[in-house]
């Protein structure tokens, strides 16, 4: 089975934690003899080719300029969100490239409609943009925290399915990962940052208040991937307690999208192979 049909949101989908564990997408042959240091090994090393293939297939991609990828990846705090894109994109040349993330709005940007900020950051011909968190905190954070009531909530749902459709008839082809992670594993991530004196900087007190509202925050995720996941936009749910295989499904659901591109470099011109540099 294929990563987009093993990994694509269900229609009933349920975030359970049992779920966020380690799914090998097939046995490579012999795994249940290696170690689990090799099995991660291997997992690296497969990731490490996948991300080499598509740092080839966006440089097609940008050479052409005709079409464009948006990857919206969303989680948890901790769900690993930096991690995958340092792990996935570190091979590609960064002039086709770029990197956006979605903080607290600013008073220019609350003086527009919430997605005026987010569409001029969609990414242009030829290029892959990753949003890091995305316009999806304004159907998740404002929910839970009472900054909108239901019925706004359903109107944003509608307001996001019509934008992304947008998108997706103008050349865009856009990729929703949603990295799923335990109660526990964050528990353990964040007491991670709290005792290593290097990463205590990425710590917010706020993730622990924002912790105590796990289940509503899974059952936004629920609402919101099942309201907007569609065929044009799809929605992945990748299990990823563990870093490595999280790197190892997302490099391998991306490598499946962009070879079903049918990317390629434009065709040579015939005039240029004549010329001769003096």
């Amino acid at each position: 089975m294929k990563a987009r049909e093993r990994f694509r949101a269900k229609a009933n989908l349920k975030l359970r934690e049992e779920d966020a564990g380690d799914t090998p997408l097939r046995d490579p042959g012999g795994r249940d003899k290696l170690s689990k240091d090799e099995i991660k090994q291997q997992e690296r090393d497969t990731t490490t080719a996948l991300t080499a293939h598509i740092a080839q297939l966006q440089e097609m991609l940008y050479a052409q300029r005709e079409r464009k990828l948006l990857v919206v990846l969303q989680g948890m705090d901790t769900s690993g969100k930096d991690g995958t894109i340092r792990a996935l994109f570190s091979q590609i040349n960064p002039m086709g490239l770029r990197g956006v993330t979605f903080k607290a709005p600013s008073i220019k940007e609350l003086s527009h409609d919430y997605l005026w900020r987010v569409h001029s950051q969609v990414p242009a011909k030829g290029e892959i943009t990753i949003f890091n968190r995305s316009h999806y905190e304004d159907v998740l954070i404002t929910i839970v925290q009472n900054m909108i009531d239901e019925k706004e909530c359903k109107r944003r749902y509608a307001h996001i399915r019509d934008f992304e459709r947008m998108l997706a008839e103008t050349g865009t082809v856009v990729v929703k990962i949603f990295l799923h992670i335990s109660k526990e594993e964050q528990r353990k991530r964040l007491q991670e940052r709290l005792d290593d004196p290097e990463k205590q900087w990425k710590f917010d007190e706020g993730d622990i208040v924002q912790r105590k509202r796990w289940d509503e925050y899974q059952r936004a995720y629920e609402r919101a991937i099942v309201a907007t996941d569609a065929d044009h936009a799809p929605w992945y749910v990748i299990p990823a307690d563990s870093k490595i295989h999280r790197n190892l499904l997302v490099s391998t659901l991306l490598l499946e999208i962009m070879e079903g591109l049918k990317l390629s470099f434009p065709e040579p011109d015939p005039r240029l192979s004549k010329l001769k540099i003096a």
